[in-house]
């Protein structure tokens, strides 16, 4: 693989910035570490921190985004923009000013969330059906932080349609959000595709503030046709960052644009360092199960990912897990690595 020297702070040039997605329950902090150690993003939002009628302590915020704690980055140095979710603006605005003295480098306010535990109690891509609170919500974060601190949000095109996304989009914008990050689908959609990059360039002519394409953006060829339909300069990836870490690396043309046998053979210390960083986080009962869920994706990259997937998934327990990637590492020749070194309380 071209440039073996990965790194977080390792990024080549690029005409806008490079976002990596929060992924509730797939991308927390340790595969965080894993992906901008990889390098190439310009910044990463957390998993969203749920507020509910509660000043949070702080340790709510550090259970999901250990890194406010180093600076609000990554121990690789990618700056780190905390989420929120919530619908009682008042509530959000306290928690927005507990959260602040800690300087992240942007309070994300989450309107795109689909999962039915969100949306149930009124939360997430639910608050699209509201576009007067949206604005309310935004208005109250931003009065409640310092100007220092930017106050984004992230939402999806609507509900079951698309028929408020203008107006979504507007009060968002109207409220004080510096950018917004549009997921390119309604809550129905899910993650179903397509992504409709073509509604971002909508809502880009309708705010003055800077709009983040997001959404299906799986290789290098997807992220030049979000570019191009959408219009938006800067662009968010998820699942396709999952299931390639090398994906924003060889966005910006530091390794090959598709993948081969050699990435694999630079990924599999990452993947052992994955491994020691859930064992670090979780009960040893539910760290299989997280090794297993990354790996799902990565087949989807490379076979060798799902002949590893296909011999752990009858195993169950922590030592079996680990003798058999201490196996791959060495029939493939490759060194295990440790490279985790955020300390927070586990799960």
């Amino acid at each position: 693989m071209a440039g073996q020297n990965v790194g977080g702070e390792l990024r080549g040039p690029l005409d806008g910035r490079l976002w990596l997605a929060p992924m509730e329950g797939l991308a927390d902090y340790v595969l965080r570490d894993i992906l901008t150690r990889i390098g190439g993003y310009d910044g990463a939002v957390s998993e969203f921190i749920r507020v509910s009628g509660s000043l949070l302590p702080l340790r709510s915020y550090q259970r999901l985004c250990p890194e406010i704690a180093q600076g609000a980055r990554t121990p690789a140095g990618t700056p780190m923009v905390v989420q929120l979710l919530g619908s009682d603006p008042d509530w959000l605005g306290r928690n927005a000013a507990r959260l602040a003295p800690w300087a992240p480098h942007g309070i994300d306010l989450n309107f795109g969330c689909p999962a039915k535990t969100v949306n149930k109690h009124g939360g997430g891509a639910m608050l699209l059906a509201d576009p007067e609170l949206l604005q309310r919500i935004v208005a109250t974060v931003r009065a409640a932080v310092p100007a220092t601190v930017p106050v984004s949000a992230k939402m999806r095109l609507g509900i079951g349609d698309t028929a408020r996304a203008l107006d979504c989009a507007r009060a968002l914008a109207a409220g004080g959000a510096a950018w917004l990050v549009v997921h390119a689908r309604t809550k129905e959609e899910g993650y179903q595709p397509p992504a409709h990059w073509e509604w971002v360039a909508r809502i880009r002519e309708e705010v003055s503030v800077p709009v983040v394409a997001n959404g299906e953006v799986w290789s290098v060829a997807d992220w030049r046709r979000c570019r191009a339909v959408s219009g938006a300069a800067d662009v968010m990836v998820g699942r396709g960052a999952v299931a390639d870490p090398f994906l924003a690396r060889r966005i910006r043309g530091l390794a090959p644009e598709q993948a081969g046998p050699a990435d694999w053979l630079v990924l599999l210390p990452y993947l052992h360092a994955y491994w020691q960083g859930v064992l670090a986080k979780v009960a040893p009962h539910h760290a299989p199960g997280r090794l297993k869920l990354w790996l799902n994706l990565l087949r989807r990259t490379w076979p060798e990912a799902a002949t590893l997937l296909l011999a752990l998934r009858p195993l169950t327990t922590v030592p079996a897990v680990s003798a058999l990637l201490a196996r791959t590492l060495a029939e493939a020749g490759v060194a295990p690595a440790s490279i985790l070194s955020l300390e927070v309380p586990r799960d």
